[in-house]
């Protein structure tokens, strides 16, 4: 187990230390950020000054380490439009995205998996076209418009939830429930694929056939050797939502990171874009560490091999 922990961790560390090369030369793929402040009036002094004070009058090399070093203490510099500290812009923004993240990606879960379940139980069945149905259904419909049809029945037309920004647990309805059922759909195909695989074994047809009861022959032998693709598939969600969800973020108005990032490109503010950028990257590979770890305790031929 110590082995296993041990390489998972190296290759996660490996990873972030890869991204953060991509993340630095993509930054500085766009030319000098001081040319942005370009006016008439700059002086080959203020210019100068502008490099002292970002760091930009180094070597690329030498502006990497030094980039590094700070974001190892997440000290992610200054944000060149608004003047302030990215920690604290990225700070503002964490508990936004990340309550418009769990709540969708546990709505997700509790109506993908058990209809993904009950798809492949009742193959062939109305209710398992039905479900289908809507899997499709979700993979199809854009977020962008499942959030203002959302908005137009419920808040315009019937005046149940208010629309826009972040103003109370009522807010966060509608936002959560358009991720929710556009990624359900993908739990809810990923579940069924992996049950009806199962369903067909050997080992579950001589459960049934000692006698088994049909609840433990699809809970305890079915879904416990189907559970590994509907658990990588929510990790990646879950790690999907919480970098932020752009489209849903901006249809809502909802103040999280994905609109902190968009606005950030427009004006092609660096460091929050490299910071943003790198805490996206570091999200997804703790997802997938912990998703590992999972996978050898549910599953311990994964662990041992």
């Amino acid at each position: 187990m110590v082995v296993f922990l041990s390489r998972r961790l190296a290759a996660a560390f490996f990873s972030i230390f890869v991204a953060t090369i991509i993340v630095f030369g993509m930054s500085r793929l766009t030319g000098d950020p001081r040319e942005q402040f370009l006016t008439v009036e700059t002086t080959p002094e203020i210019w100068d000054a502008w490099g002292k004070k970002f760091g930009l009058d180094k070597p690329l090399v030498v502006q990497y380490f030094i980039w590094l070093g700070k974001a190892a203490t997440l000290d992610f510099g200054t944000s060149l439009n608004q003047a302030r500290p990215v920690r604290d812009l990225i700070t503002e923004r964490i508990r936004p995205s990340a309550e418009l993240a769990l709540t969708g990606w546990f709505l997700s879960i509790a109506i993908g998996i058990p209809l993904g379940v009950l798809s492949a139980v009742k193959r062939g069945r109305p209710i398992d076209y039905l479900a289908r149905w809507f899997a499709l259904l979700g993979q199809a419909l854009p977020p962008f418009w499942l959030g203002m049809v959302m908005i137009l029945i419920f808040a315009v037309a019937l005046d149940w939830l208010p629309a826009g920004a972040r103003a109370g647990p009522r807010t966060l309805i509608m936002p959560a429930m358009t991720l929710a059922l556009i990624n359900a759909s993908s739990n809810l195909r990923i579940t069924r694929s992996a049950m009806l695989e199962v369903l067909d074994s050997e080992y579950v047809k001589l459960a049934r056939a000692k006698g088994v009861s049909e609840s433990n022959v699809i809970w305890k032998h079915a879904f416990r050797n189907a559970v590994i693709a509907p658990l990588t598939n929510a990790g990646l969600l879950l790690a999907g939502f919480l970098a932020g969800t752009v489209v849903t973020e901006l249809v809502f108005a909802w103040p999280g990171m994905g609109r902190l990032v968009i606005d950030a490109v427009r004006t092609n503010d660096f460091p929050v874009v490299s910071a943003l950028t790198l805490v996206f990257t570091v999200i997804y590979v703790a997802a997938n560490f912990l998703i590992d770890l999972l996978y050898g305790f549910v599953d311990p031929r994964i662990r041992l091999s």
